[in-house]
């Protein structure tokens, strides 16, 4: 089943914006589920659950106003995050959460609905292209720290 994510689900969501993304801290993390939960004009957040209530995998949202890399119109619906735990794979969890996201996407009035994925991040590249999106370019990103002078 699918439900909106709320801050009553911040601790199951929590686990696995963890196993997604282990480098950011507990507290960062929380930092953004509220963020997120303050903002429904701005963000989605939809979760699985299995029958017996267990969040299973979620994707997470964003509208996006700024320039998208591949999209043509703005504001533009964006892929923020989508995880699904490891033992629920293949099951058509990530298929019915994008299902979710695309009526979402289309409720605010968005066109487009765009994603990104490291270079070398193959898995995601195919999951993407299994849920229907088209690769659009490949970016390499630089950075170059100022003087102060």
């Amino acid at each position: 089943m699918i439900l909106p994510l709320t801050l009553a689900h911040r601790a199951a969501w929590l686990r696995l914006r963890q196993a997604l993304w282990p480098d950011e801290d507990a507290a960062a993390h929380l930092a953004e589920i509220t963020q997120f939960c303050a903002a429904p004009q701005r963000f989605g957040q939809f979760g699985f659950f299995s029958a017996q209530g267990d969040l299973l995998g979620f994707i997470e949202l964003s509208l996006r106003v700024d320039y998208v890399n591949g999209a043509s119109t703005s504001p533009v619906a964006f892929l923020e995050g989508i995880y699904v735990q490891p033992a629920a794979r293949r099951r058509g969890i990530a298929r019915s959460l994008m299902q979710a996201a695309e009526a979402w996407a289309r409720a605010t009035g968005c066109t487009e609905l765009a994603s990104d994925a490291d270079l070398q991040n193959s898995a995601s590249h195919a999951m993407h292209e299994a849920l229907g999106f088209q690769e659009t370019e490949r970016v390499v990103f630089f950075c170059k720290q100022l003087d102060s002078a």
